[in-house]
């Protein structure tokens, strides 16, 4: 995962650079389940909003208001700014105590972190898309080709930047 810190945070997130680019042409909105997830920084969330770049973060509702969202991103960026700290004391903690960083020995350990991240951003992934879905299926449609075909012409994309289809919101299904 890339940094959304900066004035180049598109550039190094070409995935959300696309998606961006996407609904705004298509006039649509981006669903983002937390804010800290499209941005850790206060510039990049103002500038969005500044563009007229809808976007919605579940966790906060569809009708937040831009002074939350300001708040939301300023405490988002101060995170990001404590969690940077806390790495770098860890990280020069580690090393006092003699641990060699970056070394791939522990590749199963490794190996089970990745895929439990992998499981967690499926899930947030599903968690994001999931309120999509039940608005689709509110609104009567309830086959999984159907439900397919409308998050499609909505421009709303797979996790893996594709469209979808049946199996594919079946298997989004099974994470609720």
């Amino acid at each position: 995962m890339e940094t959304g810190k900066g004035s180049d945070a598109l550039d190094r997130r070409p995935v959300l650079r696309r998606a961006l680019a996407q609904a705004r042409k298509a006039k649509t909105m981006i669903v983002v389940a937390k804010l800290d997830r499209l941005s850790r920084d206060v510039a990049f969330i103002s500038g969005l909003m500044a563009q007229r770049v809808p976007f919605v973060v579940a966790e906060l509702g569809m009708d937040a208001e831009p002074f939350m969202l300001h708040i939301y991103a300023a405490l988002a960026e101060k995170e990001r700014s404590l969690i940077a700290e806390r790495t770098r004391v860890a990280l020069a903690q580690a090393k006092q105590r003699g641990a060699k960083l970056g070394n791939r020995t522990n590749l199963e350990e490794a190996s089970k972190l990745g895929r439990e991240a992998q499981v967690h951003a499926a899930d947030a992934f599903a968690a994001n898309v999931l309120p999509l879905v039940r608005q689709i299926r509110a609104a009567g449609v309830s086959s999984l080709a159907d439900i397919a075909g409308a998050l499609n012409a909505r421009g709303v994309q797979t996790a893996r930047g594709g469209l979808w289809h049946a199996s594919t919101v079946h298997n989004l299904l099974k994470r609720a």
